[in-house]
Parts: C-alpha cells; sequence; structure tokens
C-alpha cells in the first residue's frame, strides 16, 4: 500500500505556545508543522472565516467537542471533506478514502482498539520502514504519540474523522478472538476425552472459552448494528448468522461439538430449563456490553440436528425517534398526528414482525406524553425505557397477560395506553372497550396493510360495530434499506426495474438513478440503515359503513384511495423517486406481484 507524500515530520511544539485566533487555546494535539494552529490553516486556506474559528474557540462549554475541528464541522461552516482536503493540502499529504482501503490485519496488530479510539487514528500498512497511519490531524504531538505507542517512524495520511471511527468499529472485531477460545474448547475437550457436558457449562467461570465465544458473538452483534442473532445447528458446522438492516449475514462457523454447549450457556442466561431439549423455550437475558444496557429475548426450537436458537437484540441505550425521523412524509405526518390528538379512540399501527411497529408506536407517545397525563404500557418485553411512562412487561408464569395487565391499567386512571401486540379476541375486546369509554388505545397488529388490519380484528372474532365506532385510523408500515451515502453512484436499472417502477406508480429520479456500488462502510451490501415506509388510512364515516357491513378487503382499500390515502407502494416509489432506496429494495420488502 503506497500514498505518495506520505512523511509529516515528528516534532512536538511546546505545549505552552500562546494561544491563536481566539481566547481559548486549543489542544496541543492542534498545533501543525511550522508553529501554526489548525485554525490558521483553514483561513488560509479559506475553508473558514476567521470569526467561525473565534466562535469555535470560545464555544468551550460542558459537552462541546473536544477539538476545534469537530466543533466547526458541528456548528455546520465546514464538512468533515473539506476539513481534510485543508489539513492534507497543507502538510503535503494525501487524503485517504477510507470507504475503498482496506487496513492490512499485520498493521491492524500493532495497535489495539483502545489506542486506536482514544487517539483516533488506524493504521493501514506496515513495512519494514515504518507504520502508515491515517489520522484527522497529523499535529507533531500525535505523530509522537503514535510513534510511541508503535514503536516504530510514523507516516501520516489525512482521512476523514468520522471515516476514522467508522473504519476502527469495522475493523477491529470482537469476532477476531472467537479461534483463540475455540482452540481452547477443543483442547479442553480432548483433555477430559470427550465433548464438555452441560453440567460442565453450568459450573464455568467468566474466563471459560464457550462463555468468551457467546460473550463476544453479542458484542459484534451490538456493533454491528444486528438485530438478531441466529444459532443454527448443521451436519458439520455451527453456523452464526445476524440480521442486519433486516437481512441475514453469514459472521461465524463454530465446530458441531460447541453447538449444545452454547446452547446450555445461552439458556443459563435466560434462566431457561437446560435439560429441556426438546420443547421450545423463550427466555430473557439483560447485561451490559461495552458501557451500553442491553436486553435480550431468547428463543430456542429443537430441530433435526440439534436445537437453534434466535436472540432479539435490544439496545437499551438507543434514544427515541420523533415522528418526523422515522421517514413519513410531511403531510403524512401532519395527518398523524392531528389523529394522535384525539381525546379518546384507538390506533393501530399494522405489519409484519420486524416492520418497527413498536419505534412508530413509541414515536407516537412522545408526541402524547405530557405531565398532565397518565400513559401506561403493556409489552412484551419493554423495548424502549422511558422514565416518565408506567411500563408492564408480560409474565406468563406470574399470569400477567396482556387481557389480565390491560385489565389492571384500567383501573390505574389511565389517560394513554399502549397495547404492545392485539394477539387475541380478548385482549382485542378490551383495547376496544377502554377506547370506546374515554381512553385513547395505540396498539399493534401483525396485517399486510392498512384495510387487512381491520379485517384481522373481526377474523378475530370482534363484533363489527365495535372496530367501526372506537378505531380511528390505521397506520401500516414496512422498513427498506437507504442506499450507503458513501458509495452512491449511477447506474442504469434493467427493463425488469423499470417496469417495477411503472406498476407502483413511480417516475425516474430527477438527477438520474443511483444505487450504492458496496464499500467498506456498508460491508459492501450498497445499503446503510433503513427508512420506514407507511400507509394512513383515517377511519372516515365512508369506511365504518364499510367494516359494519363487513364489506371485502379490495372495497375498504378502494374508497380509502379515493379519500387520499397513499399505498405503501406508492410511497416506496417516492423513495425511488428522491434515490433514498432502489427498485430491488422495493421488491424485496413491498411489492407483491400481481398485487
Amino acid at each position: 500500500m503506497k500514498f505518495g507524500r506520505t512523511t509529516a515530520t515528528v516534532t512536538a511544539e511546546p505545549v505552552g505556545a500562546e494561544p491563536l485566533l481566539g481566547p481559548v487555546a486549543p489542544t496541543d494535539l492542534e498545533v501543525v508543522p511550522g508553529g501554526k494552529r489548525l485554525g490558521e490553516v483553514l483561513v488560509d486556506a479559506n475553508v473558514v472565516s476567521r470569526g467561525h474559528v473565534v466562535a469555535a474557540l470560545a464555544n468551550a462549554q460542558r459537552g462541546a467537542p473536544r477539538y476545534l475541528g469537530q466543533r466547526l464541522v458541528g456548528m455546520g461552516v465546514v464538512t468533515e471533506r473539506d476539513l481534510a482536503a485543508a489539513v492534507a493540502v497543507h502538510h503535503g499529504l494525501e487524503v485517504v478514502d477510507l470507504r475503498e482501503t482496506v487496513p492490512q490485519p499485520a498493521a491492524l496488530g500493532l495497535m489495539d482498539e483502545a489506542t486506536a479510539r482514544e487517539l483516533t487514528a488506524i493504521p493501514l500498512a506496515a513495512d519494514p520502514n515504518g507504520v502508515i497511519v491515517a489520522v484527522p490531524v497529523p499535529s507533531p504531538a500525535l505523530l509522537a504519540v503514535l510513534q510511541r505507542r508503535l514503536g516504530r517512524a510514523v507516516r501520516a495520511c489525512v482521512a476523514r474523522e468520522s471515516d476514522i471511527a467508522q473504519a476502527i468499529a469495522l475493523n477491529y472485531r470482537a469476532l477476531a478472538g472467537v479461534a483463540s477460545h475455540v482452540q481452547a474448547f477443543e483442547s479442553q475437550a480432548a483433555t477430559r476425552g470427550g465433548a464438555t457436558t452441560r453440567a460442565d457449562v453450568a459450573s464455568v467461570n467468566d474466563d471459560a472459552p464457550v462463555v468468551q465465544v457467546v460473550h463476544l458473538m453479542i458484542t459484534q452483534a451490538l456493533r454491528d448494528r444486528a438485530s438478531d442473532i441466529h444459532i443454527e445447528p448443521q451436519p458439520e458446522r455451527i453456523r452464526v448468522r445476524y440480521r442486519i438492516d433486516g437481512a441475514l449475514h453469514d459472521v461465524l462457523d463454530l465446530p458441531p461439538a460447541m453447538g449444545p454447549v452454547i446452547v446450555s450457556r445461552i439458556k443459563i442466561m435466560a434462566g431457561m430449563n437446560i435439560v429441556e431439549r426438546r420443547r421450545p423455550q423463550d427466555g430473557q437475558i439483560s447485561l451490559e456490553i461495552e458501557g451500553r444496557g442491553v436486553d435480550i429475548r431468547v428463543s430456542t426450537t429443537s430441530v433435526v440436528e440439534g436445537e437453534k436458537v434466535v436472540m432479539r437484540v435490544l439496545d437499551k441505550s438507543r434514544t427515541l425517534y420523533r415522528l418526523e425521523q422515522l421517514g413519513m412524509p410531511q403531510d403524512v405526518a401532519a395527518r398523524y398526528q392531528s389523529l394522535l390528538r384525539s381525546p379518546y379512540g384507538m390506533v393501530i399501527c399494522a405489519g409484519p414482525t420486524g416492520s418497527g411497529k413498536t419505534t412508530t408506536l413509541y414515536g407516537s407517545l412522545a408526541e402524547l406524553n405530557t405531565p398532565e397525563r397518565n400513559v401506561m404500557t403493556i409489552e412484551d418485553p419493554v423495548e424502549y425505557r422511558v422514565e416518565s411512562i408506567s411500563q408492564i412487561q408480560i409474565n406468563e408464569q406470574a399470569g400477567v397477560t396482556f387481557a389480565t395487565g390491560l385489565r389492571s391499567i384500567l383501573r390505574q386512571d389511565p389517560d394513554v395506553i399502549l397495547v404492545g401486540e392485539v394477539r387475541d379476541v380478548e385482549t382485542a375486546r378490551i383495547a376496544v372497550q377502554a377506547a370506546l369509554t374515554g381512553h385513547f388505545v395505540l396498539s399493534s397488529i401483525h396485517a399486510t396493510d392498512a384495510p387487512a388490519a381491520l379485517h384481522r380484528l373481526l377474523d378475530m372474532g370482534m363484533e363489527s360495530f365495535l372496530v367501526a365506532s372506537s378505531v380511528t385510523a390505521v397506520v401500516s408500515q414496512r422498513l427498506v434499506r437507504r442506499m450507503c451515502p458513501h458509495c452512491r453512484g449511477p447506474y442504469q436499472p434493467s427493463s425488469e426495474e423499470l417496469a417495477l417502477l411503472v406498476a407502483i406508480g413511480g417516475r425516474p429520479p430527477a438527477q438520474g438513478f443511483l444505487r450504492g456500488h458496496g464499500c467498506n462502510f456498508c460491508a459492501q451490501t450498497g445499503f446503510l440503515e433503513r427508512i420506514g415506509v407507511y400507509e394512513l388510512m383515517p377511519v372516515t364515516d365512508a369506511i365504518r359503513e364499510l367494516v359494519l357491513a363487513r364489506a371485502p378487503h379490495d372495497q375498504v382499500r378502494k374508497v380509502a384511495r379515493a379519500e387520499g390515502m397513499r399505498t405503501l407502494q406508492e410511497e416506496a416509489a417516492r423513495l425511488v423517486e428522491a434515490n433514498v432506496t432502489t427498485l430491488d429494495e422495493v421488491l424485496r420488502s413491498i411489492y407483491v406481484i400481481g398485487s
């Protein structure tokens, strides 16, 4: 790996240098060769004004970024790209694109993850002449620290700070340490003369190989933003997969002998019966990983090759989204917010498992949660903790079901009630009666679209007049993957994709079709993060009459569209037109052939 002009002088400026361009002295790490500080470099390059630098230096209140460059980016007066370019030109160095550059394993091995995060630096390549390291600002003080830590000559190149942070997260993988633990496990099994028993697992300490393997799997899942971990026994291996942005990815293969032991370890953590292997079991794990609280729902089931485990990972440190952050168009969000202001009634969020219903419901609660309201929820499990809301978690062993919990909530003088999921007619009946007696009820239900949610209640056995008089709106949703912003580029869709665009009523993007071509930051998938696609159906008088008459699904849908409802496919077409997502992603997540 060669970068051309990559040598930076390693001579530190005195720490006590006079502050320049402002009343607050920048950190010593922002002094650059020739005695100039970063602010002067940016002003000389006409990237920012002197006034902006003075304002950024004065902005030293608690919580403000530590470095001047971070403050300027936070103020919006300079982009990270421009910042990196100006710094690189001043030093005569090259800007490296970490989207495309893959650090060499040998170079990464020279610096541990904690040091890389502390210094915001990542080694890219190593040879007899030294180590090439990407940094946001190659100050002499920083390079001197790097040289001491690495014990080698350092040659710097410049990269955007956020790219370095992301590259550290991508390349210092927790799973890198699994191989040594697997080897230790196999050595212990050989010493015992056979496989590790469940009794052995129950008595192991925290340093045991199987304990470490499970911990590393969960740690890496949290770093990768995985929503689920699948541990699947197969004839020649134990396959571990993560669901990231709605799609499953292979991440690890383990020897078959580890399968039963890993399952037993997870069962112990989740408070499940490690002896029972034939019946499905459910459990829950709460722990802290890298300073972040995590709740994990565990489900086991018996398959031909053994027991399969699926763990739903719930990161408690996630912030709650507001409605405008979820992907609702402005007019849909405004209409939905007006519906939430109803004093009573029932709003249903519909969609399949993993479509983001709970996130939308909590975004709705954020609009309703005020000091003068008593807001209560009943969920399985409680995914988001909100201090000002009373939350009940299902515990069937203790007799707390949705139906019994909802009855107890109604005796607690509630104003707003969130029912995590309507699963049966008893829960549906209590929720509907609550909506009819002056409470505002939010709930979710499994249904394909908004009209189908009303029919789902009817199919459960609910009387049509109760459904028609209680439900005020249904919002159906899906999640689609966003194009990766780091590797978006033009492409020409196939004739089949163009036919799909016509079928969903979309138009080509004004600036041409784009798609993610794959980079390090999106694991070569072309997608990063997800966005909601919404179908909002207010229950108007016309729709109430159709519900009372038990009209077919298609007729309800036709009337709703005539009243202004935009379908999931039409909303997906809008995202394609805006180059937020792609046609093949719409086909994967939303479009139904023949619909």
